[in-house]
């Protein structure tokens, strides 16, 4: 498995914060990206109660979120939000939760997302984009048409 790292919010130095975790504490960050992966939304709740970022992110800059939205786990995806999760956050390729709920045709996460505010136009690999790209008329309407 390909380590992933405790990045917080930009201008934080990456490499410092994941040399500054134990063995433990690392275990549980690769942790927290296996159950926003796997939907494991009350696993993973525990863990923000218990302090973990919202945001987290790891090496490719996907957040709990974009994991979440991309294996189309609605819960998680609701549990992350309420938990302050920042719903346009891009990861390293351009790519939004929006953008991998759309993806993924995933119409009640992507629903939810926009709910919660997520801009279908953010991102260098946007929902909107992903949507013309494959065809998905559905999420173009969803999104109030074309790019602009």
């Amino acid at each position: 498995m390909a380590t992933e790292s405790a990045r917080g919010e930009a201008g934080s130095n990456e490499a410092d914060a994941a040399a500054s975790l134990t063995d433990e504490e690392l275990a549980l960050v690769h942790s927290a990206f296996d159950h926003a992966r796997a939907g494991n939304t009350n696993a993973l709740a525990e863990l923000l109660k218990m302090g973990l970022p919202a945001n987290l992110t790891n090496e490719k800059g996907d957040t709990l979120l974009i994991l979440a939205a991309y294996y189309s786990h609605p819960d998680t995806v609701k549990a992350l939000l309420d938990a302050g999760a920042a719903v346009d956050r891009i990861n390293d390729r351009g790519q939004s939760a929006l953008s991998a709920a759309t993806f993924r045709k995933h119409e009640p996460v992507a629903r939810m997302l926009l709910e919660a505010g997520a801009d279908p136009r953010a991102g260098a690999v946007s929902a909107v984009a992903v949507a013309e790209q494959f065809g998905l008329a559905d999420f173009v309407t969803l999104f109030g048409g074309g790019e602009r």
